[in-house]
């Protein structure tokens, strides 16, 4: 049995009082429709006002008119005035709703969730784009496990990614088209959008073995591509795609210069200090990572991504590889001093395991250690890890443990931020519910 059925087998008594309270929810505030309700009322008024004069002047040319005992009669002239006048605004008022509904299901009806209402859907949808402003710092799938979430909360989003990769299919158009990596940026638009499925799995298709030159290029990385060609700059590309994709907030490059990203590692069996250049080579190398570095060292900041930070409610970086993904970010010099100046709330999100060929062995501190080496301390305000031992990892893959002494240092959140399906990963759900409660406990409370 489905919604509808369910609403006709209740008593008429009960169907009329959801229906009066389903009419009165389109008054709540915040919706913006009060104000048309009232333009299309006047419009009315003004409608039934024009044709009681053209009656009137008919009946003065031709008072014996066969029709006019009918429109008496219709008018309930037996009637006082007083109970015409109740009865004449009640048939109005309750016939505009019905009808200004039946419009909007009927129009909206096909765009709206089975058992959903074009209120519901309304409520929503003005709920999200008055909540907050949060901006994300970072890439990889741990940015677009984050975003899944967020998404579900506001629409005022801004994902600040990086664009030091150069590996896979990214690196080749990189190298090819001379345009900066879609890659991360791919992965934002698909975890932001609105629930278009099938557009979705088109934008991260990817190409198997046998097509050629195709071979191992995603659909989505050579449409932003094309569009980048199209539409003059990297940035007007992403914009499109966002709207083909009907994404949820905006996809922001960190910088819009041609990036390299190096590393000093000391290799596990000499011990020497090597240079690696390329952010897909980093992890390939076996040792520990001393240092990482941009090319060139200080790159400018996008902008768009500044004026994002300085304005946000709240700043997440992470999750997300440390060194190939977070660190990018905030080692573009006016990245990280945007997020000293700003009054966001800034939260950093521990990776629940450890990484190979970056982080292996890395406890949590072990994480906040390597950024306040790279850049000053005081970066972040609360930082968020997650303490339900993950199960199911491989023999390779280790969780990430908590300092013992983490508390003394930092403003740390420990919550079961574990998905059970995959325990590797963030729940996308949990963590967002943790970060929507940290900012309440500064702001008060949001309207969700």
């Amino acid at each position: 049995m489905n919604l509808n059925d369910s609403q006709n087998n209740q008593p008429w008594n009960r169907r009329l009082a959801k229906n009066i309270q389903d009419i009165l929810r389109w008054l709540h505030p915040g919706l913006g429709v009060k104000r048309w309700v009232l333009v299309v009322f006047i419009g009315t008024t003004f409608l039934a006002m024009g044709f009681a004069l053209f009656v009137l002047d008919v009946y003065r040319q031709s008072p014996d008119t066969w029709w006019l005992p009918i429109l008496s009669a219709a008018s309930l002239q037996t009637l006082p005035r007083l109970v015409r006048i109740i009865i004449f605004v009640l048939l109005g008022v309750g016939g505009l709703s019905v009808g200004i509904i039946n419009i909007n299901r009927s129009i909206l009806g096909p765009f709206i969730r089975p058992g959903s209402q074009v209120v519901d859907s309304l409520e929503r949808h003005r709920a999200k784009k008055q909540g907050p402003n949060i901006v994300t710092v970072g890439g990889g799938h741990g940015l677009a496990t984050l975003l899944r979430g967020l998404k579900l909360v506001t629409r005022n989003l801004t994902a600040v990614v990086s664009v030091a990769d150069d590996g896979g299919s990214s690196g080749r158009i990189r190298e090819t088209l001379g345009i900066l990596p879609p890659g991360d940026v791919r992965n934002c638009l698909a975890a932001l959008s609105n629930d278009e499925e099938l557009l979705t799995q088109l934008f991260q298709y990817r190409f198997s073995q046998g097509n050629g030159s195709l071979e191992g290029h995603s659909f989505g990385n050579l449409f932003i591509s094309v569009l980048a060609d199209i539409t003059g700059s990297f940035e007007n590309a992403i914009a499109e795609s966002g709207r083909v994709l009907a994404v949820y907030g905006r996809v922001i490059p960190s910088t819009l210069e041609n990036l390299v990203l190096t590393a000093d590692i000391a290799e596990a069996d000499s011990g020497k200090t090597i240079r690696v250049e390329g952010e897909s080579q980093i992890p390939e190398v076996e040792g520990v990572i001393k240092r990482v570095m941009l090319k060139p060292e200080k790159p400018a900041a996008n902008p768009q991504a500044i004026q994002a930070i300085l304005q946000a409610d709240m700043i997440v970086t992470g999750p997300g590889s440390l060194y190939t993904s977070i660190l990018p970010n905030l080692l573009v010099p006016d990245i990280s001093a945007a997020m000293r100046s700003t009054q966001a709330l800034k939260v950093f999100v521990c990776n629940l395991a450890t990484q190979k060929g970056e982080t292996e062995k890395f406890t949590c501190g072990d994480h906040l250690q390597v950024i306040e080496n790279h850049l000053r301390g005081g970066l972040f305000d609360i930082v968020v890890v997650n303490d339900m031992p993950p199960q199911q990892f491989n023999s390779r893959v280790k969780g990430v443990e908590i300092d013992p002494q983490l508390s003394v240092k930092y403003n740390v959140y420990a919550a079961d931020l574990v998905d059970r399906e995959f325990p590797w990963r963030h729940d996308s759900s949990r963590l967002t519910e943790v970060l929507v409660d940290l900012l309440a406990e500064r702001t008060g409370p949001l309207i969700i």
